[in-house]
């Protein structure tokens, strides 16, 4: 049976998440998401609930309008903001949803992203609310976020290129990949890697034309990340021409 769908306060959603919260799994998270000082997730707040509860409770409370859905968003508990986003996935995603529900989705997105500060927050989020929208500079804006200083915005702009992916679309995934060689965070070598790979499925040649060109220059995790699909003694030669891990590193 298909859960309810209704409006409700943010106060109401989120006494729900706190009703699920389990102490142990966000021990856990608290380690998985590095928030401990001067780690990528310094000082984020878990309540230990699983992706399919929140996607539970997205479903049930998938028509919360944009003032709750920005207090959500706003929210000191990690899972009340991945709530918030998938949400607005799936209202932007709506087969009924129009164009004008869309840009104030993306609105709403770039006015709060400083709130989408983790990866699973970026990865559940960026493609859909950053698609292509009718008198929308996107590329302009991928490019501007490429080069912020902020972590995630990179990731924001490099993940969002897999809509153009998906639509068969590479020449921006590229640009940035190569505008991020030098990237020093382990976490955007992994984002372009993983881009990468998705592109490498659609178009081969296109992969091994930029390996072709970057290769040696690209860090070791972007390379392997990019390299996975490709025949294992393929995978070797190219590993054998990047460039070695900074020193006192791993690879």
């Amino acid at each position: 049976m298909t859960a309810k769908r209704h409006q409700a306060s943010a106060a109401s959603v989120r006494a729900r998440t706190l009703q699920l919260a389990r102490p142990a799994r966000a021990a856990a998270s608290l380690r998985y998401f590095k928030t401990g000082p001067g780690e990528y997730g310094a000082g984020d707040r878990f309540l230990g609930l699983t992706v399919p509860q929140l996607r539970q409770l997205a479903r049930e409370f998938g028509a919360l309008p944009i003032a709750t859905l920005r207090v959500l968003l706003r929210s000191g508990w990690h899972e009340q903001r991945l709530l918030a986003l998938i949400i607005m996935v799936d209202q932007s995603a709506d087969a009924d949803a129009g164009a004008q529900q869309q840009r104030v989705l993306r609105r709403l997105y770039l006015a709060e992203l400083r709130y989408v500060n983790n990866w699973d927050l970026v990865d559940a989020s960026a493609a859909v609310l950053l698609r292509p929208q009718p008198r929308y500079a996107r590329a302009a804006l991928l490019r501007r976020l490429a080069r912020s200083p902020q972590l995630w915005r990179r990731r924001v702009a490099m993940i969002a290129t897999f809509d153009d992916i998906r639509r068969g679309e590479f020449a921006l995934t590229l640009e940035l990949c190569r505008q991020l060689l030098d990237d020093p965070q382990d976490l955007m070598h992994k984002a372009c890697g993983w881009m990468l790979r998705e592109l490498g499925k659609r178009a081969p040649a296109r992969l091994r034309g930029f390996l072709r060109r970057h290769a040696a220059r690209m860090p070791r995790t972007m390379l392997r990340y990019a390299i996975e699909r490709l025949p294992e003694a393929e995978r070797r030669r190219i590993m054998r021409t990047s460039r070695p891990p900074p020193r006192g590193t791993r690879a």
